[in-house]
This record gives structure tokens, sequence and C-alpha cells, in this order.
């Protein structure tokens, strides 16, 4: 912990120097989680919570000692960049997310993976070490087109929009975001979820927003909250937000891709009626953990790092528009706001990409908030519950058509082995008379019996 420099090891090269240092060998420290909570239950300990930070360590002492593969040992000595004074940072990190998964094919002879936003499917057998039987990937059945996908390329002054890293803090840039969020405020009833490519992009923006007057213009209409790394604020805002969209106020929900609200949160109904995706939510690509892992994807599974970061990007971003869909009752609108998406789309869930119009796949601000309105009247008119059932439910008329189609393919297939057993038999007698004979047999008459009862 003392070093000046970055320093990366794998498990044995960690447990070599730990040996040469300490004298500990590997085989007791595989233990060590199992021989503390041993030791907790004999004493009986009620403060556990005051135990916590000696947990973490046995903990990483017996994944350290039991993997071999799969794992990286980092040791950073400053917190950050820009950091002078040294504090280092140990990570121990998982590479491999097949060492999940691979106890669950071992155990069972067959398992099914379901997702509503896993997409591309291809890339998941790769990076869990696996063959698929059935692969495959299927639309949405709904009555009516609840959920309204929009790719927005350029504000309103048809300027291109985007969060890459050469243009994401141009004025133009942040105004036109700026002007899409308000737009979208003033047509959305009840809540309106944004989600940002991170935390310290999402600082910067508010932040030339308020310069701007852009927050001010957006609080005429809805109340605006922000999520923060803290939980319990976070809480609190989620907590505030609901109320907003309860009482008629409405509000704005201010997130990011990657945090607590994109993906354990549901903004059914009134708490979600239009979610936007502010930029692709690409990973930071200066991370030494995420270089660390690519390295490990591109040496191990031969994925390429611009498959897996694409793949990775557009995962979250289908979390967080599937945020405002939670049943065949609710819709929503859906927009994702970087001229990147029109390359990308593809790589979207199906019932995403099959609902996304080729109209409404280059759209700026205006036109986008023109077909945001019409989609709004639409929802607006009156629809029959029994109609928010679509095409899964089958009628009694659609039971009783599926019975005759059945009992038809029956009689065909029962006609087809009387005519083949008469064939058969016929062929292989002499004497025609005789042959009269071969219909008569008992299974001939039974398959007669049932076709004359059908």
């Amino acid at each position: 912990m003392k070093v000046r420099q970055v320093i990366s090891e794998t498990p044995p090269s960690f447990l070599a120097h730990l040996k040469e240092y300490t004298f500990i060998e590997k085989k007791p420290l595989r233990f060590c989680a199992e021989r503390l909570a041993s030791l907790v239950r004999t004493l009986e300990l009620t403060n556990i919570e005051d135990y916590q930070p000696l947990r973490e360590v046995a903990t990483f002492a017996t994944l350290v000692a039991t993997y071999e593969k799969g794992f990286l040992l980092i040791l950073e000595p400053f917190e950050s960049d820009t950091a002078e004074v040294p504090n280092p940072v140990l990570h121990f990190t998982c590479l491999d997310a097949a060492i999940a998964i691979k106890p669950v094919f071992e155990r069972f002879s067959s398992v099914i993976i379901t997702s509503g936003t896993i997409s591309p499917l291809e890339m998941y057998p790769k990076m869990l070490d696996f063959t698929t039987v059935v692969q495959e990937s299927y639309s949405m059945t709904l009555a009516r087109r609840s959920f309204l996908p929009m790719i927005v390329t350029r504000g309103s002054d048809q300027a291109s929009i985007s969060t890459s890293f050469q243009v994401r803090n141009e004025p133009s840039v942040v105004r036109n975001y700026g002007n899409l969020l308000t737009e979208f405020a003033k047509i959305t009833p009840d809540g309106m979820v944004v989600f940002f490519p991170s935390y310290l992009y999402m600082e910067s923006i508010i932040s030339m927003w308020q310069g701007m007057g852009i927050l001010d213009e957006v609080w005429k209409y809805k109340l605006i909250l922000v999520e923060t790394p803290d939980a319990q604020e976070t809480s609190l805002a989620l907590e505030t937000y609901r109320t907003a969209c309860c009482n008629g106020r409405g509000a704005v929900l201010l997130c990011v891709a990657r945090g607590k609200v994109s993906e354990g949160i549901d903004f059914d109904h009134q708490y979600g009626r239009t979610v936007l995706s502010i930029g692709v939510p690409f990973q930071y690509t200066e991370s030494r953990i995420l270089k660390a892992r690519l390295e490990f994807l591109r040496e191990t599974y031969r994925i390429r790092e611009n498959d897996f970061l694409s793949f990775d990007a557009m995962r979250h971003a289908a979390q967080c528009l599937g945020r405002v869909l939670r049943g065949k009752d609710d819709y929503g609108i859906m927009v994702l706001a970087d001229r990147r998406y029109q390359k990308k789309r593809s790589q979207l869930p199906k019932w995403i990409n099959q609902a996304l119009l080729e109209a409404d796949a280059n759209l700026s601000t205006d036109m986008a908030v023109s077909s945001a309105k019409k989609f709004l009247r639409d929802m607006a008119q009156p629809f029959h519950a029994r109609d928010q059932e679509g095409i899964s439910t089958w009628s009694p008329a659609d039971l009783k058509k599926h019975q005759e189609e059945a009992d038809q393919d029956r009689i065909t297939e029962l006609r087809e082995q009387i005519n083949g057993a008469g064939m058969t038999r016929y062929a292989g007698i002499e004497d025609p008379q005789a042959s009269q004979g071969a219909y008569d047999d008992d299974d001939t008459e039974i398959a007669m019996m049932e076709l004359d009862g059908m």
C-alpha cells in the first residue's frame, strides 16, 4: 500500500507477494469468511454491524484464495487523477460474469434466461460461456400502440445534439437539450423521468441550465427533483416525486442511467408518462477496471472492445426506456436524444425497435413535440377495459375455432393411417378376395368408428 504507481495483479501473484511479506499461506485464507461466521455464531454476537469492516476483509481473503482466474486486483495510490496526497484504494474486481452463473448451469439440465431488455441476444452466450438451444426475441402483444419511441437527433435550430466528449459541453448542445426538456415538460401529464450518462455530466449540465434560465422555465410547469449518490436523499426525492405526480402538480426527476432509479424503480401510469434519455450511457472508458475487463473479454471470449461498450450502453438505455411501460393498460413516450442512436437502433430490444417508425427515427425537437402531442391525444380517447387484453387472450370463439382445427387435423391423420394400413396389407396378400378382410381387423374398425364419431 506504500507504492506510488498503479499496480495490477492476478490473485496468484498477490498471494505470492503476501506470503513473501507475511508468511500467510493460501489454504487458511480460503476459510476466513466461514470461520468468522462460525465465531460470530459461537460468541452469539448481536452488534454484527460493528464487525462489517472485518467481514469485508474476510470475504476478500476467501475470494482471492478461491479464484485464480477471472479476478484482478488493482491498487491505485491516489483517490483521483488530480489528488496529490496518497490515499491508496484497493479494487478487487470480477472480470468474468460466467463465474456467477456457472453453478446454475452445473446444477440444472434446463435453464431459461428471460428479460424485457437484454439485447442483442448473441452477446450473452459469449459472455456467460454457454451454448443456446433455443434463442428467440418476441414482440409485444398490445391492443393499441401504447408507447411511442422516437430518436431526436437535432434541436429546433437544426444543430445536432449528442453527449460525445467533443461536443457535450458546447452551449448550443446544452441549450438544445434544455429546450427539449422544457417542451416535453409542457406537454407531458404528471411525471417525467430524465436520464443522464453520469452524475458528473448531470451536475455540469444542470449548472449550465441554471445560468441559461432553463430550469426556471421548467419550474413553471413541473417540480424538479434530482437523484444523488446518497441513498437517503434519493429516497426522499422519489417520495416527493410520487406525491407531486399524484396531486396533479407533476414533476421532473433528473437521474443517472446507471444509478438506483434506472434499474430498481418502476414509473407506471402517472408516475412516468415520458422518459427522456439524454445521450448514450457509455461507461467511463478511462476506468482501469473497465480497461481490465475489456482486455479479459478480448483475450478469453474474443469479444471486441467496441462491441461490448456499445452493447452495454444500449442495454442500459433499454433499461431506462422500460421504466415507463409496466403493463398493457399503461402508456408512455420514450425519447432517445442523441444523433448516435440512429446507427445503434438495431441493438435495441425487438419490442422497442419494431415500434420505432422510420418517420420517428430522425426528428428535431419541434417534430418530436408534435408527434408526442398527437400520441397523447390518441391515448386520451376512451378505451374499454376488455380491449386492454390485447391479442394474447383467447375468447370463447377463438377457443372453439382452435378445437375445430385440431379435430380436422386428427381426421386427416386418421384417414392417412387407414389408407396406409390398407395399401400395406394389399401389397402383402396374393388373393384379392382375402385382401377384403384386411380392412375388417380390430385396429381398422376402431379407427373407422373414431372417424365417424368426429
